[in-house]
C-alpha cells in the first residue's frame, strides 16, 4: 500500500521484522544522492536534473523523493532491518557512476552508519570501490555473470543473484557456500519458489511479497 523506495515502505519494512530493506541509488545534476528505482521519476532525469527541482517531487503517498540522507536517518532509528543500498549504475556513464559510489559511502561514514549499511550493484567496479574505500563494507553483486569463484577472490561478501541465473547454474549455490559468499535470490514471489528456496538454505529473499515469506518461514 506504499511506494517503493520511500519512507513508508521502509518504516513497513521494519514493522514486519524484515531482515533488510533494499533501497536504489542515483545522483542528482548537482551531486546529491538520492533514492529511487529508475533513473528517471514522474519523466524527470535525476541525473541531469539539480537537487532543488528533484526535491520537489512528490511519491505517490504525498511524500517527497528522499533523500538518501533522509533515508539513512530514518533506518537508523531502528536495530532490526539492515539497509540494504544498491548503487544504481549511471546514465551518464562509468565516471559518474564511481562518483555516486564516492558520495554514497562517505555519507555513510559521515552518519556512522556502517552498522546498518549493505552494499549492492549492477557495476562491478562501483562494488569494488566500495570495498577499497570501506574495506569493513559487505558488498554483494547483482549482474549474475560472476562465478563464486571469482567473488571470493574479489573479497565480496556474496552474490546477490537473479532466481533465473541460480537455474541455470544450479551449483553455484554449493559453491558460493564453500567459499562463504552468502546468498541472496531476486525478486521471489510464487509460493513454491520461495519454499524451495528455503529449503536450499539460502541466506536472503528479495520479495515483493514479505508477508508471505515471513508467513512461511514462521
Amino acid at each position: 500500500g506504499v511506494p517503493e523506495n520511500s519512507l513508508a515502505a521502509l518504516k513497513h519494512a521494519v514493522t514486519l521484522g524484515c531482515e533488510g530493506s533494499e533501497f536504489d541509488v542515483h545522483m542528482s545534476a548537482d551531486s546529491l544522492p538520492v533514492v529511487n528505482h529508475d533513473p528517471t521519476i514522474q519523466g524527470v532525469s535525476i541525473a541531469k536534473t539539480n537537487a532543488s527541482e528533484l526535491l520537489t517531487i512528490k511519491l505517490a503517498n504525498g511524500e517527497l523523493l528522499p533523500t538518501l540522507e533522509n533515508y539513512l536517518k530514518t533506518g537508523m532509528e531502528q536495530t532490526r532491518t539492515k539497509l540494504i543500498l544498491e548503487i544504481k549504475p549511471s546514465e551518464l556513464g562509468k565516471e559518474s557512476s564511481i562518483a555516486l559510489t564516492r558520495k554514497v559511502v562517505a555519507l555513510v561514514e559521515k552518519l556512522y552508519a556502517q552498522a546498518w549499511v549493505d552494499y549492492i550493484s549492477f557495476d562491478y567496479d562501483a562494488c569494488k570501490e566500495v570495498m577499497r574505500l570501506a574495506p569493513y563494507a559487505k558488498v554483494a553483486y547483482l549482474r549474475g555473470d560472476k562465478t563464486p569463484a571469482e567473488l571470493a577472490t574479489d573479497n565480496f561478501f556474496g552474490l546477490d543473484y537473479n532466481f533465473n541465473v541460480l537455474e541455470k547454474n544450479p551449483d553455484w549455490i554449493e559453491q558460493a557456500k564453500s567459499k562463504k559468499l552468502t546468498i541472496n535470490v531476486w525478486t521471489v514471489n510464487e509460493r513454491t519458489q520461495l519454499e524451495e528456496l528455503l529449503k536450499k538454505n539460502v541466506d536472503f529473499i528479495t520479495t515483493n511479497e514479505p508477508e508471505l515469506l515471513l508467513s512461511i518461514v514462521k
